[in-house]
């Protein structure tokens, strides 16, 4: 009986770890995407398809379904603009430009990523010089 307790409870515990990192690495990509997707419009006038793929190729996996609303919420908010241009292979397409505001907006991002950024970095120092320590790299 107590056997299966301890695995019960190493399973649950095991379980729960999981979801809590999961759920922490879900937050943590939805609160730099709308960083990432203000940044890659910055770069000039770009179709969604387009934003999706610099998105994939920055392992940023995200779908048209969610793509669009979060497109429609930065224009809402001012942030982009969009205009209609005329396509070869179908049915017009929509563009989206990044603001004045947007720009704004992305500059204090900027700043608050490098603030961010900066503050991971120191504290995670204190790790990985320990990990280096217990785990140093030989050359062979």
């Amino acid at each position: 009986m107590t056997y299966n307790y301890v695995l019960h409870t190493t399973v649950l515990n095991i379980y729960l770890c999981y979801m809590i990192a999961e759920n922490t690495q879900t937050q943590m990509r939805k609160g730099i995407l709308d960083y990432c997707i203000l940044s890659i419009i910055s770069q000039g006038e770009i179709y969604a398809s387009d934003i999706l793929s610099e998105l994939k190729k920055a392992r940023l996996l995200v779908v048209e379904g969610t793509l669009y609303p979060l497109l429609t919420r930065l224009k809402n908010n001012g942030l982009l603009s969009y205009n209609w241009r005329e396509s070869t292979s179908g049915p017009p397409r929509k563009y989206y430009e990044i603001t004045t505001a947007g720009l704004d907006v992305l500059n204090k991002l900027d700043k608050t990523w490098n603030e961010l950024a900066f503050a991971v970095d120191t504290a995670m120092e204190h790790r990985r010089n320990k990990s280096t320590t217990e785990n140093p790299l030989t050359d062979q």
